[in-house]
């Protein structure tokens, strides 16, 4: 297993903006400093901003929990970001996602037995993540399961977790003691 190259910052030497960074989200909906924020605490001006975007999509955003569990596993797969599926697979689970869509997913299948709603959002991130952009067809059944608001906000849920999966595959944020990677690498 390769070192982790951000580990957490101990309090007594994090600088002043660093600590207020880390007061204010704990002060927020989190009440901690997430693990993947623990990377972010190298640059607090960028963390700060990025943080309050998640805010919003994990406490006020438009969609169903389950949707937004989901694009958060698609996220993850896509850049096999080990700590994220590891932390949003059992938060996908408690919202709905049957576990073999999970598992085709992983997998780098595409699931079968989705709901409407379900291949609705793996058609359309999968779209823009592989084409970088997105068919009439799609974003006409995206927007008619979503709305407008919807569409926007689950392009930019995936584009958060992209986010957050690129900077901590970069840090090598450590999963749990005793985690097993839940996610293999795909080849290239």
């Amino acid at each position: 297993m390769t070192a982790e190259r951000m580990p957490p910052i101990a309090p007594e030497k994090m600088t002043e903006t660093q600590k207020k960074t880390v007061a204010d989200i704990a002060s927020g909906p989190r009440g901690e400093l997430p693990r993947p924020f623990v990377a972010f605490l190298r640059s607090p001006g960028l963390m700060a901003p990025v943080q309050k975007v998640g805010e919003y999509l994990r406490y006020d955003c438009v969609l169903d929990r389950r949707i937004m569990e989901f694009a958060t596993l698609i996220a993850a797969r896509f850049w096999t970001q080990q700590y994220e599926w590891h932390a949003h697979h059992e938060l996908a689970m408690k919202a709905g996602l049957k576990p073999e869509i999970a598992q085709a997913l992983a997998e780098g299948r595409r699931p079968a037995g989705m709901a409407a709603d379900e291949e609705a959002v793996y058609d359309l991130l999968m779209e823009t993540l592989h084409n970088k952009s997105v068919s009439d067809a799609t974003y006409a059944r995206a927007v008619a399961t979503f709305g407008e608001p919807g569409v926007v906000d689950l392009v930019g849920l995936a584009g958060y977790y992209l986010l957050l999966a690129m900077v901590m595959n970069m840090a090598r944020t450590a999963l749990p003691a005793g985690t097993k990677p839940p996610l293999m690498p795909f080849p290239y």
